[in-house]
């Protein structure tokens, strides 16, 4: 992307009245080194929509997608003031429908919205697909008791059992990472990220005062849990969690999580547990008493090679 291109896109994102931390360019920059790019339509020089995404070639293919701990991205635009609902929904379809002809070409699309985002019309209109995913948002965090009260009683007896034993500090991205790799080990998965990547956006998010990690340890040391927390200025996301497999009954991911919901209720109106499809770790964020939020999954394979290899793995042939 060349500097004016940037240009624009920055002062795209003042005009807006809010930002979401995963379309400002300082964390695209430290999540996708330079493999990011947007579309955009714009009037009088002035962009007023755009379309951001992430770029990678797979093997032969040309992905477009979410980079790597980006839960949402794709389009953020502005509303002109008033619009009924009619005027609105057609406004909508002109120019998502100029974003998406404005893509480059692709073999796979594949990229998760905000849930902010609820009309994905167009892309089904020229040949997208759809997948309705869920996320649960804690949406007015201001009073912390009333917060509490609305857990689920097994996750207060955990955060309570925990408090006798163990202690939240700040922690570091290594001492975190260590955790966090060993819930993907625990799971037979390897870690999707390395600790390089983990460290290069540590910094951006250092730098920013947008990030802070929690580490419960028990009286002999022990690292039990870790919960890593970033913000922009209106919602608090859990990022990334981690634990160890032999300590896993201490109740220290409910008291991590629960220390990261009454820190971030100074500055932040609502929590984003980023949502899961796993159905015990869905089962864990609907406990702490949050909405229920649904957000879209899109893609679109152009290759024809891509879409066989896609339906050979769906009849289980490879």
């Amino acid at each position: 992307m060349d500097q004016e291109k940037r240009n624009q896109y920055e002062i795209f994102l003042k005009s807006l009245e809010y930002i979401p931390i995963f379309y400002e360019s300082w964390w695209l920059d430290a999540i996708s080194h330079d493999l990011w790019d947007y579309v955009s339509v714009s009037r009088n020089n002035e962009i007023f929509a755009a379309l951001v995404y992430s770029y990678s070639k797979k093997y032969i293919f040309n992905v477009i997608h979410n980079p790597l701990l980006t839960p949402y991205q794709g389009i953020i635009n502005k509303y002109p003031p008033n619009q009924k609902m009619t005027t609105r929904l057609e406004y909508e379809k002109d120019i998502f429908n100029q974003l998406i002809e404005k893509l480059p070409p692709f073999d796979y699309y594949d990229q998760k919205f905000r849930p902010q985002f609820d009309n994905w019309l167009s892309f089904r209109w020229k040949g997208y697909s759809q997948t309705t995913c869920y996320s649960y948002i804690l949406e007015d965090i201001s009073d912390t008791q009333e917060v509490f009260k609305n857990f689920r009683d097994n996750i207060k007896s955990d955060i309570r059992k925990a408090e006798k034993n163990l202690t939240v500090e700040d922690g570091d991205a290594q001492s975190f990472y260590r955790l966090n790799s060993m819930t993907f080990s625990r799971q037979g998965m390897k870690v999707p990220y390395t600790l390089e990547t983990v460290m290069r956006i540590d910094r951006a998010l250092s730098e920013r005062n947008r990030r802070k990690i929690f580490i419960a340890r028990d009286g002999q040391g022990r690292a039990h849990s870790g919960v890593y927390m970033i913000w922009d200025d209106r919602t608090a996301y859990y990022l990334m969690g981690g634990s160890d497999p032999s300590l896993r009954n201490s109740g220290a991911t409910s008291l991590c999580l629960w220390n990261a919901i009454k820190f971030a209720s100074g500055f932040v109106k609502e929590f984003d547990f980023e949502g899961s499809d796993i159905e015990p770790v869905e089962r864990f964020f609907r406990a702490f008493g949050a909405k229920q939020h649904q957000y879209f999954h899109i893609k679109k394979i152009n290759s024809r090679l891509l879409k066989l290899a896609f339906f050979l793995k769906g009849r289980g042939l490879f």
